[in-house]
């Protein structure tokens, strides 16, 4: 082979070799990085993996919030109309956070079935409530009347 061809072939290699480095690196730390969006019907379902860190949303249900009294545990029931999970937050909630609102939790599912969340967001307004919570709810509405009219 012509020492010329072999040069370009060597470099030609490389960058290819390094390309391929490259994206494999950057897709490993979009896969770690990741946070996907569950419905309270997919966690009950069990569709989460446990310890994986997720987001959850739902409206928050009346009544069910529980404050610790010696320190800044909460917990409270998130729903979607169809199924409701309990997530439990240590810190303090945002100021819009109330009962019948809308939430997206970001945590991980424990053994229990409960959402540890390390971040909680609450609705900004009156009207808007996350993408996701209101795909969601729409969802389970639809569900819900298809098996009632079974």
């Amino acid at each position: 082979m012509n020492p010329v061809r072999k040069k370009r072939l060597i470099i030609v290699l490389a960058i290819v070799v390094g390309v391929g480095a490259a994206v494999g690196l950057a897709l490993s730390a979009l896969q770690q990085n990741i946070n996907l969006f569950y419905t309270p019907t997919q966690i009950a379902n069990g569709e989460v993996p446990e310890g994986v860190r997720i987001r959850a949303g739902g409206m928050v249900k009346e009544g069910s919030l529980k404050r610790s009294e010696d320190s800044l545990l909460v917990e409270f029931v998130a729903g979607d109309g169809a199924a409701e999970v309990t997530m439990r937050y240590q810190g303090i909630l945002p100021d819009l956070f109330r009962e019948g609102q809308g939430i997206v939790a970001l945590g991980r599912l424990n053994a229990d079935g409960v959402l540890v969340a390390d971040e909680v967001l609450a609705k900004h307004d009156e009207n808007y409530m996350p993408p996701e919570v209101t795909q969601a709810l729409e969802s389970a509405k639809l569900q819900n009347n298809a098996e009632a009219t079974q």
